[in-house]
């Protein structure tokens, strides 16, 4: 436990600390004019924005790719298991300069949608897709282990009994994976609100358009405005806290009602 401690210390709760400090440092009024600022307030919409879309998006997909790695056989089926963890193999800024030249206009799949007057890169379309991929993974190695525990013979007992598809969906499997599902969500969204180097390439980084939090914050200690960069990283820490306090409160009332029905 000593040994944990001192760890969790120096690399979680000191520079937690450090930065509260700093924050307490800056004044009340002076913190405020920075929260309430147009152009903080637009980059911390679309940094939280952006991130939660992005961790529905991948709740969706990340299910089902759980599900065709664990349910279905087929030809290649390792190498798919495999190519689902590059998100977190590849360098951030490399994703970013991939993800831009695919996304452009002149990309191969920007191409596909200039005719129909859609924008991906340099959008906040284009954050929102930077954000899905690099935070995929982290739902499908939530939802993967307690997927490959569900017993099949649930879903047969289902549709014995009548059930169709969607119903065996809706009331039987996704009530058992609803602990993963909501951690995964937890860890989506978590992953993307703190995204740096994958968005800062397909986004353009327009003030008041596309530039998020984390970029704003560079940008403040670049120009050695410590104070606002300081008050920025207060803000989104509080948010996160908020979020992933939320998220575990809804897990254990989740808990309780799941063991209570047992």
């Amino acid at each position: 436990m000593g040994f944990t401690l001192t760890y969790l210390s120096l690399v979680v709760i000191i520079p937690l600390i450090s930065l509260a400090m700093k924050a307490s440092g800056i004044g009340w009024s002076r913190f405020v004019e920075i929260a309430t600022s147009a152009r903080v307030i637009a980059s911390l919409r679309l940094t939280f924005g952006a991130s939660f879309v992005a961790a529905c998006i991948n709740v969706v997909f990340g299910l089902l790719v759980a599900w065709v790695l664990v349910r279905y056989r087929f030809p290649g089926r390792r190498l798919v298991d495999a190519l689902v963890d590059i998100p977190f193999a590849l360098p951030t800024a490399v994703a970013g300069i991939a993800l831009t030249t695919i996304y452009s206009t002149k990309g191969w799949i920007g191409a596909l949608f200039k005719p129909l007057g859609i924008r991906i890169a340099y959008t906040q379309l284009g954050v929102v897709v930077a954000l899905t991929f690099v935070s995929l993974p982290l739902v499908v190695r939530s939802i993967q282990p307690l997927l490959e525990e569900l017993d099949p013979e649930l879903e047969e007992a289902a549709t014995t009994l009548g059930s169709h598809r969607w119903q065996t969906l809706f009331r039987v499997i996704i009530p058992e994976l609803s602990p993963a599902i909501i951690t995964g969500f937890a860890l989506s969204l978590a992953r993307s609100v703190g995204e740096y180097g994958s968005v800062v390439f397909i986004s353009g980084n327009l003030p008041m358009k596309t530039e998020i939090a984390p970029l704003l914050i560079i940008t403040k200690l670049e120009q050695y405005d410590y104070a606002g960069a300081t008050a920025i990283a207060v803000i989104m820490l509080t948010f996160s806290f908020a979020i992933l306090f939320g998220i575990n409160v809804l897990q254990y009332w989740r808990g309780r009602a799941l063991a209570s029905a047992a």
